[in-house]
């Protein structure tokens, strides 16, 4: 899998561990949204079926239970790497409590860390887990 993402080439290690956590959540944040939106092809085509799903799993509640769900099956520095993000100083949105939005953006911390760092086959191991915990299909 790799050699489909070599833009990735271009970021070092030491890079990553400068990053803001916020910027890893970023990245984390596009990769679960993708990852998310594959997956539901399984259970549906239609646009705005998809969408509607998508919208509710990626969301911050959403991931927060997820966290809370996946997290005995995390090592301790994959729970570094969550807590990093959800101690970082954001500002939550009108949708979710403050505990939520920052438990969200640790998640999406932790993805975006293990995706620059080309940690696929765990990346795509959390993913499953924090999607299979939220969808009832």
């Amino acid at each position: 899998m790799n050699e489909e993402f070599n833009f990735l080439n271009d970021v070092t290690a030491e890079e990553i561990q400068t990053l803001s956590p916020l910027v890893l959540a970023y990245i984390g944040d596009a990769y679960f949204h993708l990852y998310v939106r594959t997956r539901l092809l399984k259970f549906s085509h239609k646009i705005n079926k998809l969408h509607e799903m998508s919208t509710k799993i990626v969301s911050a509640i959403s991931q927060a239970e997820a966290y809370k769900k996946i997290e005995p099956n995390l090592t301790d520095k994959e729970k570094n790497f969550f807590r990093r993000g959800r101690n970082a100083k954001s500002h939550a949105p009108k949708s979710s409590t403050v505990a939520e939005y920052h438990a969200s953006t640790g998640f999406e911390t932790l993805l975006g860390e293990l995706f620059l760092r080309k940690k696929f086959s765990r990346l795509d191991e959390i993913c499953g887990m924090a999607f299979d915990s939220l969808t009832e299909f």
